[in-house]
């Protein structure tokens, strides 16, 4: 994939969680979710899962990327690279504690796409040396989902995108109602979690993202 590719894909970056499953009117099933929010215009697909076995987790990356794959929506694995390289999955999205950058490259290969969670630009430029493809920069603003994540200012996620050349994605605690802060940032995009997955209307949510995230991305 080419950059401007890459970039493009990464406007509304939809991380899943199921923990919302069931308590919404339109969805049953993650596969269902996922649906929903592509169809809403997210532009990227992050499969997130914490409390499934690895078999279970195998097994549902292969359904949600079937979705993917028809809806021509690139599949990113959250820190899982095993389960990213045997879905054949678009690449895999890992941590600074998670499985070091090189690991994961040599696993993948050349044409997988790599993203880094980072919070300082020290961080950032050590990924993006190591072959980072995108980073994840955050939480940038409070957030239910990683309770033990710390903010990071806004002055440093624009201090991060001015230092890299690989694009930055803002993640963490975004919502309509604060996405228009991250104006001027610099981030190629926004990952969202619950301003999805958590809606009473996925598919209707999403295409407010996504029209707010095209009028903020520089």
């Amino acid at each position: 994939m080419k950059s401007a590719e890459l970039k493009n894909s990464l406007l509304l970056y939809a991380v899943t969680d199921r923990a919302w499953l069931g308590k919404n009117f339109c969805c049953e099933t993650l596969c269902d979710a996922v649906l929903q929010a592509i169809e809403g215009g997210a532009t990227l697909v992050q499969l997130r899962e914490k409390e499934l076995s690895e078999k279970e987790f195998l097994d549902e990356a292969f359904s949600i990327k079937e979705i993917c794959t028809s809806k021509k929506i690139p599949l990113i694995i959250n820190d899982n690279v095993k389960i990213a390289k045997e879905t054949d999955a678009f690449g895999v999205h890992i941590g600074q504690s998670d499985m070091e950058l090189k690991e994961a490259r040599k696993i993948l290969g050349a044409k997988k796409i790599i993203g880094v969670s980072c919070q300082t630009v020290e961080q950032a430029l050590q990924a993006e040396k190591n072959g980072a493809d995108y980073l994840g920069v955050g939480a940038v603003f409070s957030t239910s989902t990683k309770t033990d994540a710390d903010n990071v200012p806004l002055s440093t996620l624009k201090d991060i995108c001015q230092s890299v050349k690989i694009p930055v994605v803002a993640i963490g605690g975004i919502s309509l109602q604060n996405m228009s802060q991250l104006k001027g940032s610099g981030i190629a995009g926004v990952s969202v979690i619950s301003a999805i997955f958590a809606q009473q209307e996925i598919k209707s949510a999403t295409k407010e993202l996504k029209a707010l995230a095209k009028k903020l991305i520089d």
